[in-house]
């Protein structure tokens, strides 16, 4: 590994008050509670309903597989997200967009909660489940960078991980409310979960949207942006930021393979593990529990992780988690074979500890390695494929692999193992970006250019 680290320096200008960080940092909180909460709602249903109520005519297991197929649909539509609102976030500012893509996210969840089933309108059913499939992930595809970047583009540097921490605890916090949800609507009976009980979360987050918007109105545009646009009026702007990364892609490909072990351990131990784990034999109710009790250890790690980059480096943080994940694969789904539901619940809250050292520093790090006028296009994108490769197919992956092969759960570790080396060796290549100044305007971090602005990998 490559020990050099950049000397923290200023990140912004100092007249962002502690007040106004706040507020950012509330506003970037209830955008990803919104994000994770509606997107993982469907994770969770395509494992439960969306099979039997959309796909009907196909057998179980096949059934299954075509509701993850529809959720893959969601993952590949996330890089048109980030490329979509990457563009104009770098280009128009980091406020508007997020504010469109809250609103995508909200509508499109809300529509799926009064869709008609195959049995209503037949065919155009899943069609249209998909569409609004696609529509979230566009949205979710701009979400998190415009997110992450309001949080860090207003922080100090030497407490940008501690900040987007705080955003950050919106996975945990989106995962808690959707899961909770679907327990208590699981609580009714079969016929009324099937007939109306599922669709109550779904219309809940027009509630979210609504608290969101409302915070997110209230906040400024990233200081970082504005010196950015002001000294660019005299100059010639990139029409085309993502094209300007394509250009030297080093970074771009290094930001998203360290992102694929993090994303994978997720979808294998979130929505994944809901079809496995109930197929050999555990309650649907159990199951729930255990996640609950999973992701309820994100709330400590992930904001604990996040300040720890700041203090011993990106890249530290993450490579011990992917490296415990790969020594971890095995003797996960060993607990998950027990048939005990408290040695199933400790493997996935163990995972669940790797899969936050992996994640929590993401964030900071893929902000500080693109310069100011590619960077919401440039995290986005690394973000949004990272996500796509590493946990948009996996479930459909996972679930194809445990039926050919008879029902082990040999090739869900070589998934999991596989992912955390993929990260292991980004992680290996990209030098450290902690403390990076951002208003250091440039291409992006990797390797050297002739203006000497590539400067994050080796």
């Amino acid at each position: 590994m490559n020990s050099q680290e950049p000397t923290p320096t200023g990140a912004g200008p100092s007249s962002v008050g502690s007040a106004q960080l706040r507020k950012v940092a509330l506003s970037s909180l209830l955008g990803t509670v919104i994000e994770y909460y509606d997107f993982l709602l469907y994770s969770t249903m395509a494992a439960l309903v969306f099979g039997k109520l959309y796909f009907p005519t196909a057998t179980p297991g096949v059934s299954t597989v075509a509701a993850f197929g529809t959720l893959a649909a969601g993952y590949v539509a996330r890089p048109l997200g980030g490329l979509l609102f990457g563009h104009f976030g770098d280009r128009l500012g980091r406020k508007s967009m997020l504010v469109v893509t809250m609103m995508l996210m909200g509508g499109a969840s809300f529509l799926i909660g009064v869709l008609p089933t195959y049995d209503k309108i037949g065919f155009a059913a899943p069609v249209l489940l998909v569409l609004l499939r696609v529509v979230q992930g566009v949205a979710v595809g701009g979400e998190y960078g415009g997110a992450a970047l309001m949080v860090i583009e207003h922080a100090d540097s030497r407490r940008r991980g501690a900040w987007v921490g705080i955003m950050q605890l919106g996975s945990p916090f989106g995962f808690l409310l959707s899961t909770a949800a679907v327990t208590l609507v699981t609580l009714l009976p079969s016929e009324a979960f099937l007939s109306w009980g599922w669709r109550v979360p779904f219309l809940l987050s027009a509630v979210l949207l609504m608290i969101g918007l409302y915070v997110r109105l209230s906040v400024v545009e990233s200081p970082v942006f504005r010196e950015a646009a002001a000294a660019a009026e005299a100059q010639a702007q990139p029409k085309v930021p993502a094209l300007q990364l394509l250009k030297q892609p080093r970074a771009l490909v290094l930001a998203c393979a360290a992102g694929i072990g993090p994303f994978a351990l997720t979808a294998l131990t979130s929505s994944h593990i809901i079809a496995y784990a109930t197929g050999i034999g555990y309650q649907t109710s159990d199951v729930m529990r255990a996640l609950l009790f999973t992701v309820s250890v994100s709330l400590v790690c992930i904001p604990l992780f996040s300040a720890l980059s700041d203090r011993f480096g990106r890249r530290r943080v993450v490579m011990v988690g992917a490296v415990g994940t790969v020594l971890f694969a095995l003797p996960l789904y060993a607990m998950v074979d027990s048939g005990s539901v408290v040695i199933m619940t400790a493997g996935l809250m163990i995972a669940q500890v790797l899969q936050n050292l992996m994640y929590s520093p993401l964030a900071p790090m893929l902000s500080e390695m693109f310069g100011t006028r590619v960077r919401y296009t440039g995290v986005s994108l690394g973000y949004q494929f990272a996500s796509l490769l590493g946990a948009g197919f996996t479930p459909l992956i996972a679930t194809s692999l445990v039926a050919a092969s008879g029902g082990s759960s040999l090739s869900l570790s070589a998934i999991a193992a596989v992912s955390a080396a993929i990260t292991i060796v980004s992680i290996w290549l990209i030098t450290e970006t902690r403390g990076r100044d951002l208003t250091e305007d440039g291409p992006a971090v990797g390797g050297r250019s002739d203006s000497g602005a590539m400067e994050g990998t080796r």
